[in-house]
């Protein structure tokens, strides 16, 4: 066989061989040819168009507005709450006179514990009184009224002379104007206040125009005491703490001036009322008594008008506070007294004493240290705390 027959049948075998092993692939379990699994279809991509130079951006699709909701109706304002009035309680005589109680409970309780009035019983009521700062002379004049009463009224016990004692007094004590005026003219009201250093004079304004600052009126206080270091820086404090309004003047300058100009000024501010301090003055000093009946004159030469003059007077200071009143009272025509630090060691009779001997009455007094315990005279009220 020749070389070129073998290689012939080695290919036709090679070629048959390959055949057998395509179509083995191809058939399924069955024996069966499977056809072939057809090219994926890809989808054609999607056209490009370019943009129109000119045109602007392609708008979004509309949506649906939902409505607003409707605004809530705004609350109308409501107005604004008035301040409760500060609501003050008065000091009670009773309670701010324990000292001056006690003082007299011993003489008080003896004489009221007899059985008939003798001549012992008339001695420890004298004592007592005179005791109380009563004074003697007013004293007197007080023994001499109750014996024609108990006489007169059949009275037999030391109770129902006590009971006579306290009728009297509140009898007598109220037989005065005790209320501090106004002007009805037109202008400015002008209290005045005199007194010697160191009896409250100053507190004693600055409580009273806090009172009448709560009471609705427009106060200016006037510094007159230029002679006593920081006498302006005091009151000015309390023209400051009561809603007051101040006006001073230069240190050891007239006091005259200073009044005269705080009265101006109230008639300027349209101001109810002033209330004008001044020097402590010495009773003793001519001069000085001299420039206070200035500082009086002056007062009422302005626009406004001087309705009280009010002697200011410690209570402790028993019956040299008469000697005081005494001067001042000839100086410049008192219209009454303010008493302060009567809730202390004070004994309490110079409160008749002075309406007694002098003649003018107790318009106020000072039951404790706080703002509000400047409180009006009471007598029935007095009498009361004194002797039960």
């Amino acid at each position: 066989m020749s070389l070129v027959l073998i290689i012939a049948l080695v290919l036709v075998v090679l070629v048959g061989t390959g055949l057998g092993l395509v179509v083995s692939r191809r058939r399924g379990r069955s024996g069966l040819l499977e056809p072939p699994s057809p090219a994926p279809v890809r989808p054609a991509p999607a056209p490009v168009i370019a943009p129109d130079a000119e045109a602007g951006p392609e708008p979004e699709p509309a949506q649906a507005l939902e409505p607003e909701p409707e605004a809530a109706p705004e609350p109308e304002p409501q107005p604004e709450p008035e301040p409760e009035p500060r609501v003050v309680e008065r000091p009670r005589f009773r309670d701010r006179l324990s000292k001056a109680r006690n003082a007299l409970s011993g003489y008080m309780g003896a004489i009221g514990g007899r059985s008939r009035i003798d001549a012992e019983t008339w001695d420890e009521l004298e004592e007592a009184l005179i005791l109380a700062d009563v004074g003697m002379a007013a004293t007197q004049d007080l023994l001499e009224h109750l014996r024609s009463q108990v006489k007169a009224q059949g009275l037999g016990t030391g109770e129902e002379l006590l009971g006579a004692l306290k009728a009297e007094l509140t009898s007598r004590l109220g037989d005065f104007d005790r209320e501090l005026h106004f002007s009805e003219a037109e202008g400015p009201t002008v209290w005045l206040f005199v007194g010697v250093n160191g009896v409250g004079k100053t507190t004693t304004i600055g409580k009273l125009g806090a009172r009448e600052v709560a009471a609705g009126h427009r106060v200016i206080m006037a510094a007159g005491d230029t002679f006593r270091a920081a006498a302006a820086e005091q009151l000015g404090m309390w023209a400051e703490r009561s809603g007051a309004e101040l006006v001073r003047g230069n240190e050891g300058g007239d006091p005259s001036a200073v009044i005269f100009d705080g009265v101006a000024a109230a008639a300027a501010r349209g101001a109810d009322l002033v209330l004008g301090d001044t020097a402590g003055r010495l009773h003793t000093k001519t001069n000085l008594m001299e420039e206070l009946r200035k500082v009086r004159r002056v007062a009422d030469q302005g626009a406004g008008t001087v309705t009280e003059v009010l002697l200011v007077l410690d209570a402790t200071t028993g019956q040299n506070g008469l000697v005081q009143a005494q001067q001042f009272t000839d100086a410049v025509e008192l219209t009454g007294v303010v008493l302060t630090k009567l809730d202390g060691s004070a004994k309490g009779g110079i409160v008749i004493a002075i309406h007694e001997q002098l003649g003018i009455p107790v318009k106020a007094v000072g039951l404790g240290e706080g703002i509000d315990d400047l409180v009006p005279f009471d007598p029935a009220e007095f009498v009361d705390a004194l002797f039960s």
